[in-house]
C-alpha cells in the first residue's frame, strides 16, 4: 500500500523538470538518540496503515514480491511496496533488516533474485545503474566518494553532464552552482573535497544526486556521523529538496529525523515489511512498539 498528500507551493526557486512541489510534515518529539538498532528483531504480521487517509497520487515506484538472496541467506523476503510521486518515505529497521539491500535493488547496484521493480512504469530489473539513473533514480552512498582532484562545482557538474539532461561544461557549471546553493554549499564551490568536513561532503553527495534531475532520490544514511547541529542543517536541506517536488526514500536510524521528515514510514524486519503508513500511526502501534521502537519511542 501507499499514502499520498496534497501538493503545496515550492519554497525554492530550483526544481527538477516536471516535478510537483510538496509540503513538509510537522516534526514530532522523539528522542535524538533513539535508534532502530536499539530494539528487537522479531515482530507481528504486516500492518498496513498507508491507505487510512490522504489522496492517492501517481505510483512512481512499484515493488512486487521482491526477494534477494546472498547465497543461502535471504536478505529480502517478498517485499511488495508502492511509492507515490512526491512522497517522502522513511525506511527503518534494525541492522540486517534489508534497508540498504532494497536501496541497492532500486538503484541497480544489485539485481533481485525474484519479483519485479518498476519506476515510472518501466521494469528496471536487470538494468545497470546508469540506465536506471537515466530513468530517474538517483542515490547517495553511506561513504561519499567524490572526485578529490575536482572542485565541488565540477564534482556536481560531472553529474549533470552525464545525467538525465546532459549539458555542456559551461552550462553544467552554472547548474552545479544552483545545486550547491540548494544544499547550502554555494560558498564552497571552489573548494576541493579534502578541504571540507564530513557534513559538507555528505551535502556534496546530495548535490551530486539532485544534479541528475531525478524523479526519485534514495538517501542511504546520509546523516550518519553528524552532530545534532549538523543533523538539523541536513534535515533542512532534505526538506528543501522534497519541497521542490522530488520523491525521497530515506534510510535513517535516528527516529527523530524520520519523524521530522517523513510523510510515511515503512518498517522492515528480517527482509519483510512489518508496518507501513503515517509515522505517528506506525509508531503508536503496540506491536511495532514492542518489536521495534522500544518503550521510549512514543514519549
Amino acid at each position: 500500500g501507499r499514502g499520498g498528500r496534497r501538493r503545496g507551493p515550492s519554497r525554492t526557486g530550483w526544481a527538477p523538470e516536471g516535478a510537483a512541489p510538496r509540503p513538509t510534515p510537522p516534526a514530532a518529539p522523539v528522542d535524538l538518540g533513539e535508534t532502530a538498532e536499539s530494539i528487537g528483531h522479531s515482530g507481528p504480521q504486516f500492518r498496513d496503515y498507508s491507505k487510512i487517509d490522504g489522496e492517492v497520487g501517481e505510483v512512481l515506484v512499484e515493488c512486487r514480491d521482491v526477494t534477494r538472496y546472498f547465497g543461502g541467506v535471504r536478505a529480502l523476503a517478498g517485499v511488495t511496496l508502492d511509492i507515490g510521486a512526491g512522497e517522502l518515505v522513511g525506511l527503518v529497521g534494525p541492522n540486517g533488516s534489508g534497508k540498504t539491500t532494497l536501496v541497492n535493488l532500486l538503484s541497480g547496484a544489485l539485481r533481485p533474485t525474484s519479483g519485479t521493480i518498476r519506476v515510472a512504469g518501466r521494469d528496471i530489473g536487470g538494468l545497470p545503474p546508469h540506465r536506471i539513473a537515466h530513468i530517474g533514480v538517483s542515490r547517495t552512498h553511506q561513504i561519499p566518494r567524490p572526485f578529490e582532484s575536482m572542485t565541488l562545482r565540477d564534482n556536481v557538474a560531472m553529474a549533470i553532464m552525464f545525467g538525465r539532461s546532459p549539458r555542456p561544461l559551461a552550462a553544467a557549471r552554472q547548474e552545479a552552482e544552483r545545486c550547491l546553493d540548494v544544499v547550502s554549499l554555494g560558498h564552497l564551490a571552489d573548494a576541493r573535497p579534502a578541504q571540507v568536513n564530513l557534513h559538507e561532503r555528505q551535502l556534496l553527495e546530495m548535490a551530486r544526486a539532485i544534479a541528475t534531475r531525478p524523479k526519485v532520490l534514495l538517501l542511504d544514511e546520509a546523516l550518519a556521523g553528524l552532530n545534532p547541529a549538523e543533523i538539523d542543517q541536513a534535515v533542512a536541506v532534505v526538506r528543501r529538496i522534497h519541497a521542490s517536488g522530488i520523491t525521497i526514500v530515506i534510510v535513517e536510524h535516528l527516529l527523530r529525523v524520520v519523524n521530522q521528515l517523513a510523510t510515511r514510514m515503512v518498517v522492515l524486519n528480517q527482509g519483510a515489511c512489518l508496518a507501513d503508513g503515517d509515522p505517528r500511526t506506525v509508531m503508536s502501534d503496540p506491536d511495532v512498539i514492542r518489536a521495534y521502537l522500544g518503550r521510549h519511542a512514543h514519549a
